[in-house]
This record gives C-alpha cells, sequence and structure tokens, in this order.
C-alpha cells in the first residue's frame, strides 16, 4: 500500500515542484516554480504560498541548477525502481498461478514447471536399516538413528547456483533446505538423537540460510541466502519431534564441474500424482 502511495505521488509530482533556489549567501528559498524576469527573478514561496522577488544578481544559478538536475534524476531512479518491483511482483504472481495444487516441492527451469520427485528415505540405527514409512511415523528406539537416501547422488542435477524452490505443504509443518552429508553409498539428512525413557526424538540437519515468502495458503517461496556450493542437497519437511520427514533431493553441479557428472534428470512436469501423506 505505501508503494502504491509512494508511486503515485512520484507520477502526480510536477519536475518543477519543490525546487529549491539558493542564493549567493548560502541560503535558499523552496519555490514551486521561477523566472528571470530582467534583472529581477519571479519566484512563487512554497512556505508562503505567494509570488515574490528578488535580484537576479542573489541567485546562486550553479547550484540551483545542479541541484535540480539531480533531483530529477533521483525522481527518475525510483520510479524505476518502483516499475522493476512492480514488473517482478506481476512475474511472481504469473508463477505462482503454474504451481500445481498437489502438494510437493516445484521449481522452473526457463518457462517449464518441474516438480522434484520425492526421496525414499531409510533410518539407520547400527547396521539395520529400514524404510521410512510415508503413512505412519517410525515406532520409537532409543538411540540414534540416521535418516538417510540410497545412493551417492540425486538424479535431479541442478546447475544454477541460488534456485529458487516453490514447496506446498499438506499442512503447516516445518521445511528447510539442507545440505544432504555423504555417508558410504547414501547421503544422510538428518539424525535423531532418541532420548531414552521419554523417547523424546532432537533432529538434527546441516540447514542452509534462506530466504522464504509465504505466497498463498500453505505455498512457500524459499532460496538460499547465498550461492550454494557443489554438493548434495535436499528440502525437507518435518514434524519436529514426531518421527515424520519427507524429502526431495537434488544435486547442485555448475555446468563447468568437471570432477563429477551424476546422472542429469531433470524433474518431471507438472502433471504429477497426489503426493500420499502421513497420518
Amino acid at each position: 500500500m505505501q508503494r502504491w502511495i509512494l508511486w503515485w505521488a512520484l507520477m502526480a509530482m510536477p519536475l518543477g515542484a519543490a525546487v529549491r533556489l539558493y542564493l549567493t549567501d548560502g541560503t535558499y528559498h523552496l519555490v514551486r516554480e521561477y523566472q528571470v524576469q530582467g534583472d529581477r527573478v519571479r519566484y512563487y514561496s512554497i512556505e508562503r504560498s505567494e509570488w515574490e522577488e528578488i535580484p537576479v544578481d542573489l541567485v546562486d544559478w550553479e547550484r540551483t541548477k545542479a541541484e535540480a538536475q539531480g533531483e530529477e534524476e533521483r525522481r527518475k531512479k525510483e520510479l524505476e525502481l518502483l516499475q522493476a518491483e512492480e514488473d517482478a511482483e506481476r512475474e511472481r504472481a504469473r508463477k505462482v498461478a503454474r504451481i500445481p495444487m498437489n502438494p510437493g516441492v516445484y521449481w522452473f527451469e526457463g518457462e517449464e514447471v518441474r516438480t522434484l520427485p520425492q526421496a525414499e528415505l531409510t533410518t539407520v540405527l547400527d547396521k539395520k536399516r529400514t524404510v521410512l514409512k510415508v503413512l505412519s511415523p517410525l515406532p520409537v528406539v532409543p538411540g540414534k538413528r540416521t535418516i538417510e537416501i540410497e545412493g551417492p547422488h540425486a538424479e535431479t542435477r541442478i546447475t544454477t547456483p541460488v534456485p529458487e524452490f516453490y514447496i506446498r505443504l499438506a499442512q503447516q509443518e516445518r521445511f528447510a533446505l539442507i545440505r544432504a552429508k555423504p555417508k558410504d553409498n547414501s547421503r544422510v539428512v538428518q539424525v535423531w538423537q532418541i532420548v531414552p525413557m521419554t523417547n523424546e526424538i532432537f533432529e538434527e540437519h546441516e540447514e542452509v540460510e534462506t530466504f522464504r515468502q509465504q505466497l498463498g495458503w500453505n505455498l512457500y517461496l524459499i532460496w538460499p541466502k547465498e550461492p550454494l556450493q557443489p554438493g548434495e542437497y535436499a528440502v525437507i519437511e518435518w514434524a519436529p519431534g514426531e518421527g515424520n520427514i519427507q524429502a526431495w533431493a537434488f544435486g547442485y553441479w555448475p555446468q563447468d564441474t568437471e570432477a563429477l557428472k551424476p546422472t542429469t534428470q531433470r524433474g518431471t512436469t507438472e502433471k504429477t500424482p497426489r503426493l500420499k501423506r502421513r497420518n
């Protein structure tokens, strides 16, 4: 609302409004306009709301004209900045309208909406490995567990250092962008510390600092504050303390990365079946 008020104020303001007519003694008159008439300067005083005159020799013309030009340039830059913000908001709204209604994580590759595939998670206690069920939380057993994705690399590879992800939640839960830690032939997305006796779960993960913006009911935009370093990542959603987590994995590997060439899959199109949710 404030931006619109400023926009219309700038648009309605004439280029000659609120001019400082500087005098040779360093003071100035705040005027709406002025005219040079022979050896006199006739101006309309904003302070007194009337026309006045002074000798032309009393005016510091160099300073007066320089400030007037600077003010006009400042106003034009403000208008350009406001226009850029309005264009960005319209572009964002256009993209939001294309995000599927199904819960999940989405991103744009050019004009194409891509779906980040949901990863199958396993929970590891010592050397025992169990698939983490989607429909119910994991039975709680005291000790340390790691939540992992099979394989060293995600199928989806992204080459943009500051990717933007749209996440649509089925219900209000925590979500974050995390870096997946390599472990043997898998990637660890979260570590659970389960307290004996109370069975309380404390989740740990390497979270990437992000900006986030709510775009609608349970729809958020999330993107990293700093460019990503090459490696494996995931967008995760979890219910703290409940043993509930989902992950959508990807790898960030720039096109000029020669040391590693993981399998590339650009994600699926927006025709995606509804994701199963936990109770």
